[in-house]
């Protein structure tokens, strides 16, 4: 019998083995990493905001109050440490690195293995931060507008919106990069 995120991180706070956590954070891991990722920009940043994420989780400082779903939640923890994570780079430099959006393929567009999911990938990283958020929760993480509404820190009218210009952003870039979408 499948187990849902709720039930497991509840019998961890309660006692749990580290089993559960273990179990939660291979459900979770390569989702909120890659969301991570679109906010911050370096696959080790996004790794080590995912960790912390869980860090959070695990020690129980943030409460889940069962309003939302423990994904919804975990996420919400992991953007909320990725904006702290920006100020604080933003700080120390005085502002952040400039991103390179023609430089090769990240590495770990490679678990990407199809070359129109790449090409999807590559345009959603040229995306404003909030159009790449919400389409990515939304198709990638499967989550509701509700849930991503959470996430965002937005109401759902404005996930709607965002989503609605998302895609159409998404698709001018696509055209731009030559992308045909009436192949098989």
């Amino acid at each position: 019998m499948f187990e849902t995120d709720e039930t497991i991180y509840r019998r961890f706070l309660l006692g749990g083995s580290e089993d559960d956590l273990r179990l939660l954070l291979e459900r979770h891991r390569e989702g909120l990493t890659l969301f991570l990722h679109g906010i911050v920009h370096n696959l080790d940043d996004a790794e080590e905001l995912m960790l912390d994420a869980f860090a959070v989780a695990a020690s129980g400082t943030s409460r889940f109050s069962g309003k939302s779903s423990f994904r919804t939640w975990l996420f919400a923890i992991g953007r909320k440490l990725a904006v702290s994570h920006l100020r604080r780079q933003r700080f120390r430099s005085g502002s952040l690195e400039n991103r390179d959006d023609d430089a090769a393929p990240a590495p770990e567009l490679t678990l990407l293995r199809e070359e129109r999911n790449r090409q999807l990938y590559i345009a959603l990283g040229r995306l404003n931060e909030d159009y790449r958020q919400i389409l990515y929760l939304l198709y990638f993480e499967e989550m509701s507008h509700e849930e991503a509404a959470r996430v965002m820190g937005k109401t759902v009218r404005q996930t709607y919106n965002l989503a609605h210009r998302g895609r159409q952003a998404l698709k001018e870039t696509l055209e731009r990069m030559g992308f045909d979408h009436a192949e098989p």
